[in-house]
């Protein structure tokens, strides 16, 4: 994963991950980040630093459509809840479009629709000055502690999935991380910054990973 971009006010890290998988899109009616106006799960506004927002051709690229009815991310032990949609990876990065949906990654692994294919790959955006992403339900800003536990259930589309860890990897490691890119069946990956909370500009990744509940 590359670097984050800083954002001021409520400011992101926007996910930025340079992958060293082959890396894919349909075009949907979602806000972009040039309009300025995009708000957290808490309604807040996010402003952002001058020079942060990607290229529109690279957002083009990378295709974002939004969520289909009933297609979620739930954590339930940890109150998250959000729409996830999804996009494709595009010159080794990703950029989800929004603050308050998580993307699943159409060009690595698998479908949320077909787990027993490979790994399903999300990810989201986590804010911090006091804004709410969807990846900030995952972990504690004050601490860098997880707050999601394995046993508990993650939910993607209906399909349960159990948590069994979490890690934290530094940013320019993670690309070269086999591990955590394997596209092993009935496996999911959830990947986020790791916020800092003095509000510096994050250096870490914070990833999930889970495994298909049986019988689901």
């Amino acid at each position: 994963m590359r670097r984050s971009r800083s954002e001021t006010l409520i400011t992101t890290a926007a996910l930025l991950v340079a992958l060293a998988l082959v890396v894919t899109g349909v075009a949907g009616v979602i806000r972009t980040q040039h309009d300025h106006t995009l708000k957290d799960l808490a309604g807040n506004t996010v402003t952002f630093d001058p020079g942060t927002i990607p290229a529109p051709e690279q957002q083009h690229k990378m295709s974002p459509t939004p969520a289909q009815p009933g297609d979620r991310l739930i954590v339930s032990a940890v109150g998250l809840d959000v729409p996830l949609g999804s996009l494709s990876a595009v010159d080794n990065e990703i950029e989800p479009p929004t603050f308050t949906s998580a993307y699943w990654i159409r060009n690595l692994g698998t479908t949320p629709s077909t787990p027993a294919a490979g790994t399903v790959f999300i990810a989201m955006h986590s804010l911090r000055n006091g804004g709410i992403g969807p990846g900030n339900y995952l972990y504690d800003t004050a601490t860098g502690h997880a707050r999601v536990k394995p046993g508990q259930t993650a939910t993607v589309n209906g399909i349960n999935y159990t948590i069994t860890g979490t890690t934290t990897i530094a940013k320019p490691l993670i690309s070269a991380d086999t591990g955590i890119w394997a596209n092993t069946p009935n496996r999911l990956v959830m990947i986020t910054c790791l916020e800092l909370p003095n509000g510096a500009p994050s250096q870490d990744n914070f990833i999930v990973t889970a495994t298909r509940t049986t019988g689901r």
